[in-house]
């Protein structure tokens, strides 16, 4: 499958054996990131971002690497990368190389929403953090409970077989790009805006 930032520049390969489950987050950073990125269309009515986890392997980059940047809500946020050139979201992934997980949003997935729901499985079948919706969200605990899992023992298994983020990280372990880190002031405003 095929990833894309909005303009073009950065252009990317997605294998969706390597995809864990599909979910949609409400917290309060997620819709704080897409403010940052002043983006219309990152989420959704009630707030909730879309997200395919997955495992990092399972993204390549095959054009625009030099356009990758990376910023943190935070100094031990989650490192969220984006495309400069456009502001694109591309990913999440711990700061940690050794958490084997990246979270990559659905709108820089360059296929139709029919060819996303058909490999990931539909938006919205597993919900986090509702309480922090800005409307009315179904929580879907069984579903929570199931990928979750899913999602855990695939990153256990990496870890275990110490398997090491290398799509967004060096061989150091620094990630590829120095994280932008918010200040506190900036953070509050884009948290509770």
């Amino acid at each position: 499958m095929k990833l894309s930032c909005r303009c073009g520049q950065v252009q990317g390969e997605i294998a969706p054996h390597r995809a864990y489950a599909r979910a949609t987050c409400y917290c309060r950073d997620c819709r704080a990131y897409a403010r940052w990125l002043g983006s219309e269309g990152l989420v959704d009515a009630a707030g909730g971002t879309d997200i395919v986890p997955m495992a990092p392997d399972g993204l390549r980059f095959t054009r625009g690497t030099e356009h990758l940047a990376c910023m943190s809500l935070s100094p031990r946020g989650l490192l969220r990368w984006y495309a400069a050139c456009c502001r694109t979201p591309l990913g999440n992934t711990p700061n940690d190389p050794g958490l084997f997980y990246l979270g990559v949003p659905v709108p820089c997935i360059a296929e139709p929403a029919e060819t996303v729901d058909a490999a990931f499985g539909p938006a919205h079948h597993i919900v986090l953090n509702t309480e922090s919706a800005t409307g009315p969200v179904k929580s879907t605990p069984l579903a929570f409970a199931i990928g979750g899992f899913h999602i855990f023992r695939h990153i256990i298994a990496a870890k275990l077989r110490g398997r090491r983020n290398r799509t967004f990280f060096d061989d150091s372990g620094r990630p590829i790009r120095e994280p932008a880190v918010l200040d506190k002031a900036l953070r509050e405003t884009l948290t509770n805006g």
